[in-house]
This record gives structure tokens, C-alpha cells and sequence, in this order.
């Protein structure tokens, strides 16, 4: 297995033309924006991307033409409510040359640890490229993520690699991270959201960043910041963030997709069941993000 270490990962969003089809050539233009500006790595197609949305097909084509069109390492992020059906993204995805995968607790089903730990040994066995886990609380309600969990997967996947983070539970973060470097030193902790300093307080080294499609400037200083172990300099930064992320509440495509239209790099609206902001909203939207003295400096259209 390649060594890998994830630093700043950006996590696109997925164009859709008129018809809620795939824009393929507008992705290759948000993969380019991207790395213009900033991405370490990409990680495709993540919940910011409407994963739930995508057929199987989809999301193969997807991965195919990420790994295709970008310079950065491409993460592959194969969730899936089967065991099986998880395992099969994870195999196409190392067959189609990506870096590693990602993937969270099974969809709708709320299965205690043991089954849990199956599901992700299941998946990390089906290849031998890195594997992360993803631990998204608040999205995926009902499986808890243990320490003494993640530690069992280490013994049974040495392609287990890191967590991807969204709870900030420091007293989870601080035991997995104590147990889980005497097992495995490089172990790597990602946040997954974009309140950095918080995470970077407890060891991680890596993020993924769903609003850097919005401000990846802001982001990438922020990520500088916290990967130099100047937190205190961060600050000012994570404040930015901070009202970014109060102003994009309650998050997902609609708002990101508005917030996109607005910064003039428009990929179209969500797929149903996921509506698009109305008119009044976007304008709030829009005036709230105007507001935010920071954006400032980001990029407008492409």
C-alpha cells in the first residue's frame, strides 16, 4: 500500500445541467477551480455532491473522470446502506486509479458497534488502496462511533488510514487518538468540517472542506494556519469560517449551489427531492454573505 497523507481536501460540488443530468465538462471546470486554488486532494462524490442522488453508474463515471481530468490525488467516497453494495464502489474506484476511499456508518439501518465494525472491515478488505472512515454524527444518527472501534478496525484492516471527523467530540478524539498511534503511528485524523482549530487542538492534520467551492482562500488560510500549529494566528480566519457556516445553515446542496450562483460559479440546481433556494432565500443568502468581509478576497466566476 502507497503512503498516503491527506492535508487540504476539497469536496466539489456535482453540476447538473437543466435536465438533472451530470455536467461533465462543468465538473472538469469546478476540478480545475479547485486545484487553481488550493486542493490538495479532491474527495468525489461526497454528501456536498448529492451522493444519495447518483445511480451506481453515476457515481462510477464520476470517479472515472475525477481521477481522469485532475492533477491531486482523488479520494473516492463509496457510502452505501449494503455491506456489499460499498464493497463494490470501493473495488471500482481502486480499479479506476483512485488514492483511497472514504465511507460513513450504513445508510437508514442503525446497527450497534459489532455490526458496524463488519461493515467497515468489509469494505477496507475489498482493496488495498487507504481507507478512511467518516464519522458524520449529526448526517448519520444512530450508529456511534467508538474509540475502542476504530481501534478493533486497525487490527483487522491494515489499510485503515484515518478518520474523517464532523463530531469535534474531544473526549471521543483524544482516546482514539491516545490508542490509536500505539497501534499505528501515522494513524491521521482529518477534520471534517471547516472548524479547523478545534480539531487541530486534538492532532489533526487534515481537512475536508465542503466551502471551499465558496471560499477557498479563506479556507486555505485557515488550513495554513492550523497545519503549522499557529492556532492562535487561525483564529481571526476561524471567525470567517464560523459566519460562513452560520450563514449557510441549514447547509447541504441548496445553499451551497445559491451560495455558488451568487460568488458567479453557477453548477446548477439540486436534484429533486432537494429544491433549490427560492427567490427571498437566495437573497438573504446572498446579502448574509456580503456581509462576511472576508469573502472579499474570493475568486468571483471562474
Amino acid at each position: 500500500m502507497t503512503a498516503l497523507r491527506l492535508g487540504l481536501v476539497h469536496t466539489p460540488v456535482m453540476p447538473f445541467g437543466r435536465d438533472r443530468r451530470i455536467d461533465l465538462d462543468l465538473f472538469g471546470k469546478l476540478i480545475d477551480f479547485h486545484q487553481r486554488h488550493g486542493a490538495e486532494a479532491l474527495a468525489v462524490p461526497m454528501h456536498a455532491a448529492e451522493s444519495v442522488s447518483l445511480q451506481e453508474t453515476e457515481k462510477h463515471a464520476v470517479v472515472e473522470f475525477a481521477v481522469k481530468h485532475a492533477k491531486v490525488p482523488v479520494v473516492a467516497h463509496v457510502s452505501e446502506a449494503g455491506s456489499a453494495l460499498a464493497a463494490a464502489l470501493a473495488r471500482h474506484a481502486e480499479g479506476a486509479g483512485a488514492a483511497a476511499i472514504v465511507a460513513t456508518t450504513p445508510y437508514y439501518w442503525t446497527p450497534p458497534p459489532a455490526m458496524v465494525l463488519e461493515h467497515f472491515a468489509l469494505i477496507g478488505g475489498a482493496v488495498k488502496i487507504p481507507f478512511f472512515v467518516h464519522n458524520a454524527p449529526d448526517d448519520m444518527a444512530g450508529s456511534k462511533m467508538t474509540a475502542e472501534l476504530m481501534v478493533k478496525l486497525i487490527g483487522r484492516l491494515p489499510n485503515f488510514t484515518g478518520l474523517v471527523d464532523q463530531s469535534l467530540d474531544w473526549q471521543f478524539l483524544i482516546e482514539l487518538m491516545t490508542l490509536a498511534r500505539k497501534q499505528r503511528p501515522d494513524f491521521q485524523l482529518l477534520g471534517g468540517t471547516e472548524l479547523m482549530v478545534s480539531a487541530a487542538a486534538i492532532g489533526a492534520t487534515g481537512l475536508f472542506a465542503p466551502l471551499a467551492c465558496i471560499a477557498p482562500t479563506l479556507i486555505g488560510k485557515l488550513y495554513d494556519a492550523c497545519r503549522t500549529g499557529k492556532l492562535f494566528d487561525a483564529r481571526a480566519a476561524q471567525e470567517h469560517v464560523a459566519a460562513l457556516r452560520q450563514a449557510m445553515k441549514p447547509g447541504g446542496a441548496p445553499q451551497l449551489k445559491a451560495a455558488l450562483r451568487h460568488m458567479g460559479r453557477d453548477c446548477g440546481d439540486p436534484r429533486q427531492p432537494l429544491l433549490p433556494l427560492d427567490a427571498a432565500a437566495a437573497k438573504a443568502l446572498a446579502a448574509q454573505l456580503n456581509a462576511i468581509s472576508a469573502l472579499a478576497a474570493e475568486p468571483r466566476g471562474w
